[in-house]
């Protein structure tokens, strides 16, 4: 029963978390969804999703692809790297149906990998 569901763990929950995300190296761009990745500091992926107002005025079609995200990023969550993920939804996502959406996200996932990490900046002493 631990895999139903996403746990605390698995979701970003912080402002500072989702802004670091806006400027992250990574990033992914399909037609229905942006997704901007970072190296996770724990050792699983988390979501963080943004689904403005600017997607739908209709509270119920941005909860609709809100869902849509979670349930895909729950499926595949295990066979993702530790990445701090999160997806902006664009507004084509509003006319879009459940099993496009699932598709694009289906497309997009396997290609996220993990990101080099940085090179080191420290002078030479000598």
């Amino acid at each position: 029963m631990s895999d139903v569901g996403l746990p605390r763990a698995t979701r970003l929950r912080r402002a500072a978390d989702f802004l670091a995300l806006r400027d992250a190296p990574g990033r992914l761009a399909g037609r229905y969804v942006l997704i901007r990745y970072a190296t996770a500091t724990g050792t699983t992926a988390r979501l963080g999703m943004a689904v403005s107002r600017r997607v739908s005025k209709r509270a119920v079609e941005r909860n609709r692809i809100k869902r849509q995200l979670r349930e895909s990023f729950r499926r595949m969550r295990a066979s993702l790297p530790p990445l701090d993920l999160l997806v902006i939804a664009r507004s084509e996502a509003a006319g879009a149906d459940n099993a496009a959406l699932r598709a694009e996200l289906d497309r997009l996932w396997p290609r996220l990998r993990p990101l080099k990490p940085a090179a080191p900046t420290g002078t030479i002493a000598g």
